[in-house]
Formats: C-alpha cells, sequence, structure tokens
C-alpha cells in the first residue's frame, strides 16, 4: 500500500516584497498543491496550509503519497483490415506500430476503436513515478509562474527571483527528498534546517517531521509562519490596546505590518497634543504611510494624540521601543506642521499663476491650460444647471481646483491633493461651497466612493473628468486590454455615477461637444471631424463603464442591454428605465412582444428601413390584420408616448401589452414582403411606425429568450 504522508515544501529568502507578500505566499501554496493534484500524488483528504513571512514562502499538505499510482495505457494501432496483407502476413502497418510498441505482434490485442471499429492495441502498466522525482520540477514551475512584477540577480549565477534565496526544504514526514538536476533556484535540499526570528530565534530550528514545522517554527524560532494567524493576532492585540479609542483601520495597512513582521507585539505610543492643529489627514497619512502606524480616534472621529505600532520584537520591557518610535514619529509630525504653517503664508490664487509651468501632457499643454478648460466647461455646466449664479461659483472653484498641487504638503503627501486645497481656500476665507467643490472635484475617486457634497462640486468634478476624457482621446491616449495608464475608465465611471446618481438633466452629446470645443488648439486636419469621430468613440466607451456599473448593481445583462443599446441622452433616467423594464418582464405579453420586436428589427434591417421611417398610406392597408394592428397603434402610441414624455417609463411599457394581439395576428395573417411594390413598402412603414413605438424606453427585443 502506497504510503501518504505530511509534506513540506520551504524556500528561505531575503525580506520579501510586504505588499505582494500575501499573494506570493498564497499563489505558492496554491501551485504546489494544484500540481501535485493533477499528478494524482494526492487523497481526497488532502489540505494545503500556506505560509508567508517576510523571508520565507511555505506549504503543508497533508496525505501525499510517495508515488504516484501505476497507470494502465493503452495504444491504438492500424486497423485489423490494414494490419493483415493479402495472404493474411502482418502488413508493414502492423510491425512498425509493434516496433514502435517494443514489443512482438504476439504482445498485441484487438479492440473497437473510437469510431466502433476493430484495431490493434498495445496495454501496458506503466510504473507511477517517486515524489522525489518531481517535486522539483513541480517547484520550479510554480515559482515561474508566480506574480512578481521584478526580478533580481544576485551573486555570478543567472538565477533570478524577487529576492536572493538561502535555504530550501523538500520534506514528506520526517523524509527528505532528493530533487533531481540542478535544484530550486540553485538550491538544494537544507536537510530540515531552517532559520527562526532574527532577533528572538535560537539560530537554526531543525524541522523533526513536516508535521511538526508550523509548531517548531513559533516555539523555538519566534516565527509564527501562517500569514492569516499572524493578521488575526494583530488584529486582536491592536483591539485590546486601543481600549475606548476608535482605531484608523485600514485593510491594506493591517496585511502590511503583517508582511513585516514575524513574532508580532503591540504597543502604544503618544504624541503632543501641539500636531493637533494640522489637518488630521496629514497626520494619518504621516503615520500610517511613513511609520505603519495605526491612528486613534474618538467617537467622533477626532484624531487623538495616541497611535499603535506593530513591533517585530515581543518584550516585557517595551520602553525603548515606544520612545524610540515616538521621536522618529515627532520628526515627522513637525515636518508636516512646518508644511502646513509655511503654505498657508501664500493664499491659494496666488499659486495658480504657477500652474502655466507646470507640464500637464506634451500634446495637451499645461497645467494652466488644463485648467482653464476646466473652467469652462465647470461654468457652462452650471450655467445649464443653476444658472449665473452657480455658473460663477463653479468658475472659481475650478480656476482653484489645481492650485493645491503647487503646495509643499501636497508635494510631500500627493494623495492630499484636493484635501490640502480646501483647508486652504476656508483659510484664505472662501466659502464652504468652494472650499468643499475644491476637495470633491476629484470624487468619486473609486467604486463605493460618495459624489461631491454639493452642486459646485458636482460641476467641477464633472468638468475635470470630462476635460480629461476629450483630451485623452483626442490624441489617442485610449485605454486598451488592461492598460489604461491615464485611468480613464475610473474618470467615465465617474461620469455616469454623477450623472445618475445626482439625477442631472444634461444630455451626453451635450457634454461631450462643450468640451470638445476646448480643444481646437490640436493641429489636426479638419479638426471638427476629428472631434466628432472621437466623440462618438468616447460616448461608446462611456455606456461601456455605465454598462459595467449597472450589472455590478444586480441588473441582468439583458436588463442592461436594453437600456444601453439604445444610448439614452440622459443617463439620469436610466433608473427608472430599469425598474419600468422589471415592471414590463412581469406581464404575460412581455415574452411574445419581445420575440416579435426582435423579428420586426431583423426585418427592417434586412430592408434597411429605420425605426418610423416613412407613412402608412391607409387605402394600401388590404388585410383586415394590418388594419387592425394600424389602428391598435392609432390608440397605443400616443398613450405610451404621453406617458414617456411624462417620464412614467413603466405606463408607456405597460400600454405596449395591449399590441400583444394585433401583433401576432399580423404575423399569422400578413405576408410582409409582398410582391406589389406599393404593399411592401407601405406594410414595411407600419413595422417601422411599431419598432418605433415600442422601443422608446427600451430596446424590448433585448428581452427576448
Amino acid at each position: 500500500m502506497n504510503q501518504r504522508e505530511t509534506l513540506l515544501i520551504e524556500l528561505r529568502t531575503e525580506e520579501l516584497p510586504p505588499k505582494s507578500l500575501n499573494l506570493l505566499g498564497e499563489t505558492f501554496a496554491n501551485g504546489i498543491f494544484k500540481a501535485l493534484q493533477e499528478e494524482n500524488f494526492l487523497s481526497e483528504k488532502s489540505e494545503f496550509r500556506s505560509f508567508a513571512t517576510p523571508r520565507r514562502l511555505g506549504v503543508t499538505i497533508s496525505h501525499v503519497a510517495f508515488q504516484q499510482p501505476d497507470k494502465q495505457i493503452e495504444r491504438k494501432g492500424p486497423s485489423v483490415a490494414a494490419g493483415l496483407d493479402a495472404s493474411g502476413k502482418p502488413s508493414q502497418a502492423l510491425l512498425g506500430f509493434a516496433k514502435s510498441c517494443n514489443v512482438g505482434i504476439d504482445k498485441l490485442e484487438q479492440a473497437l476503436d473510437d469510431k466502433g471499429k476493430s484495431c490493434y492495441v498495445y496495454r501496458y502498466t506503466q510504473p507511477g513515478e517517486s515524489l522525489h522525482g518531481v517535486t522539483t520540477e513541480i517547484i520550479r514551475s510554480v515559482l515561474s509562474k508566480l506574480p512578481v512584477a521584478k526580478v533580481m540577480r544576485w551573486g555570478m549565477g543567472a538565477t533570478t527571483f524577487v529576492r536572493p534565496v538561502h535555504g530550501l526544504i523538500m520534506m514528506c514526514g520526517d523524509t527528505h527528498l532528493q530533487g533531481h538536476g540542478s535544484g530550486v533556484l540553485g538550491l538544494h535540499q537544507n536537510h530540515g534546517d531552517t532559520l527562526g526570528h532574527r532577533f528572538m530565534g535560537k539560530g537554526k530550528v531543525k524541522i523533526s517531521h513536516a508535521t511538526k514545522y508550523e509548531e517548531l517554527l513559533e516555539t523555538e524560532g519566534y516565527v509564527i509562519a501562517n500569514f492569516a494567524r499572524r493578521r488575526e493576532i494583530i488584529s486582536v492585540a491592536l483591539q485590546e490596546k486601543s481600549g475606548k479609542a476608535i482605531i484608523a483601520q485600514d485593510d491594506a495597512l493591517l496585511d502590511e505590518v503583517t508582511a513585516l513582521v514575524e513574532y508580532p507585539a503591540v504597543y502604544a505610543g503618544e504624541f503632543s497634543p501641539e500636531f493637533l492643529e494640522v489637518p488630521q489627514e496629514c497626520l494619518i497619512l504621516s503615520m500610517k504611510q511613513h511609520q505603519k502606524y495605526f491612528p486613534l480616534l474618538d467617537k467622533n472621529g477626532k484624531l487623538l494624540p495616541r497611535f499603535l505600532m506593530v513591533s517585530n520584537i515581543k518584550t516585557d520591557k517595551p520602553e525603548n521601543i515606544i520612545h524610540g518610535n515616538e521621536r522618529v514619529l515627532r520628526a515627522r509630525l513637525a515636518d508636516a506642521k512646518f508644511f502646513f504653517e509655511k503654505d498657508r503664508k501664500q493664499p491659494l490664487d496666488f499659486r495658480v499663476l504657477g500652474l502655466s509651468k507646470v507640464v500637464y501632457h506634451n500634446k495637451l499643454g499645461t497645467q494652466g491650460d488644463r485648467v482653464q478648460r476646466v473652467q469652462a466647461i465647470a461654468r457652462a455646466i452650471g450655467q445649464q444647471l443653476g444658472g449665473e449664479a452657480l455658473a460663477t461659483q463653479a468658475d472659481q472653484a475650478a480656476l482653484l481646483a489645481k492650485a493645491d498641487l503647487l503646495t509643499d504638503m501636497v508635494g510631500e503627501f500627493p494623495e492630499l491633493q484636493g484635501i490640502m486645497g480646501r483647508y486652504y481656500a476656508q483659510h484664505d476665507g472662501m466659502s464652504d461651497d468652494i472650499a468643499f467643490a475644491i476637495e470633491d472635484h476629484y470624487k468619486p475617486r473609486f467604486a463605493g466612493d460618495e459624489l461631491p457634497r454639493n452642486m459646485v462640486g458636482i460641476c467641477v468634478a464633472l468638468a475635470d473628468k470630462l476635460e480629461t476624457l476629450v483630451g485623452m482621446f483626442n490624441i489617442g491616449q485610449i485605454p486598451t486590454g488592461d492598460k489604461d495608464p491615464f485611468a480613464l475608465r475610473r474618470h467615465a465611471l465617474g461620469v455616469t455615477r454623477i450623472l445618475v446618481e445626482a439625477e442631472l438633466p444634461l444630455d451626453i452629446d451635450w457634454l461631450l461637444k462643450t468640451a470638445s470645443k476646448l480643444f481646437g488648439f490640436i493641429n489636426i486636419a479638419n479638426i471638427e471631424v476629428h472631434l466628432a469621430y472621437n466623440n462618438v468613440v468616447l460616448a461608446d466607451f462611456i455606456f461601456e463603464r455605465l454598462a459595467y456599473n449597472l450589472r455590478e448593481q444586480g441588473y441582468s445583462a439583458q436588463e442592461v442591454e436594453a437600456i444601453v443599446g439604445l444610448r439614452p441622452q440622459r443617463l439620469s433616467n436610466v433608473p427608472k428605465r430599469l425598474a419600468a423594464v422589471r415592471v414590463f418582464v412581469a406581464l404575460p405579453e412581455a415574452a411574445a412582444l419581445a420575440a416579435a420586436n426582435k423579428r420586426v428589427g431583423n426585418i427592417l434591417r434586412k430592408a434597411f428601413i429605420e425605426a418610423g421611417e416613412g407613412a402608412v398610406i391607409g387605402k394600401l392597408l388590404q388585410e383586415p390584420a394590418e388594419q387592425a394592428l394600424h389602428q391598435a397603434l392609432i390608440k397605443i402610441a400616443p398613450k405610451a408616448n404621453a406617458a414617456f414624455a411624462a417620464g412614467d417609463y413603466t405606463a408607456s411599457l405597460q400600454a405596449l401589452a395591449a399590441l400583444k394581439e394585433p401583433v401576432d395576428a399580423f404575423f399569422d395573417n400578413v405576408m410582409v414582403n409582398a410582391d406589389d411594390a406599393a404593399l411592401r413598402a407601405n406594410r414595411l412603414a407600419l413595422l417601422a411606425q411599431l419598432h418605433q413605438a415600442m422601443n422608446r424606453v427600451a430596446d424590448i427585443s433585448r428581452l427576448a429568450a
């Protein structure tokens, strides 16, 4: 019986990238497990446990066989008819097949091939490979597929990996596996020796059995090897040390500090309350980004002069660790305080002229040029939404929106752009409408982010995103595949979210044309044609982002296509249209009408007829069914259109239910493609009117099964 044991593989390295450590560990462990599973070394009971610390990747897998099961191999050869010549002797085809199998003809058998015809086959048992023979190659293969952005080369060799490697353990139970070839990344078996904590460990840790790996590393090496367990220990300790305060929680930071320590301990530190005069966003960012600390907040969300740190050394006397970290943080916060006080000595509007010296893009001019375009777009949007008063505020906010890019604080912390602009605008005596618009014009910055807080911010945010989209599309910087260096997908999603969620009465085409007029300086022949074409491409891009967002919200692909396929100009109406579609789909007539609408659309496309094209001539309506459909349209279409014009999309679609019977009767009794050209044209015109009436709210043909 094939013996099964727990397999241990550990690759010991120099410090791995903390932000990708967890992914590296999971990918490594999962890759080893799947490879062994594919090679039939595992059983149904097999489970794996991944390990990732700053200086190692590892995995243990239970119930691993030392040898693959034997395989029953069947090679098929020529047919029985082709295997013998006219005299009944073996043909050259049969002799060649036997030779390729390295056996005599007497070892061949007859069986049915895939087509049910008799053929010669050779059956034999192939012994399974040993775990010793495949482990090295499996590890090499998995390492080559790890998500590593950049690799390093060390020493005089050609070996590359994310970091230099120092040790390799391959154990199954208490047996050390002897890999084949040149080893893994130039390494061979370490015979169970690994290293513990750099300061707290006892030097080498001897792993006596694969199942003892995690336990021995922790008890003798002071290393908690499992990433998830280490993360949980840190999370619990943070909560215990925070007391009644609220931790400025950050999952990415928690992952990062977990990747930086092997035996975590959490300590609390303090800083001088005088630094609280600086905007807390600056202090929090400095603590998190530079020092990897966890700031503490009171119940109102205000920063407290306390913080938590995660140390890689656990001691009963942590005073030196705490005081050392407090000294480092004090210097960081002093820098932030200095930047803040210095920046406030110069008003924001004094910095605007400096933007003309900052290159935005070599084909789109400077940040100053960009600000002028955003101003013009924001003013036009403000005029549409709130008249001259809103237009003036939007213009002023757009003028100042990028000014904080030239401040020392944003130079040190680019993540604070907009936020610092708001603080400096308030210090300069600007109204909250203007100040909040400066901060909010970057919103929504990511999926789920909030929209700008006021209409001024909405105008500037929309203008800023449109300027970026139109500018980049017109110089050919269109996202392809997974490449989107200017985050244009995020900008397009932001445009759709603002238009939909803020319920803005603005047309997509008007917005794009308004923004496009400001890029006339681009040196391209026939600029109007160029801009018009790119606006169509950009509109498609925006509708794609809208469709993606709607599907993410839980709408079906059919529902989304029914609405987005019509390219509605007012995106603010899209939610109401979707709600109407859901009501319509529940009607008993919906399926038949959707199928009929699809049929009508196909007929019109083949005849090159547009929806609504041509007038219906009453005297040419000869068949009772086409007369009935015409009368039904005369009666029902005005009701549906009136409901549509009033924004009652549900009622507009529900009115169409009465068309089911006359539409069914028409297709049952009327030949559209009549031989008489006049009759055919009249019937196509009738269908074109039907198609127009049925597809104002949604393209209901997309709802057909």
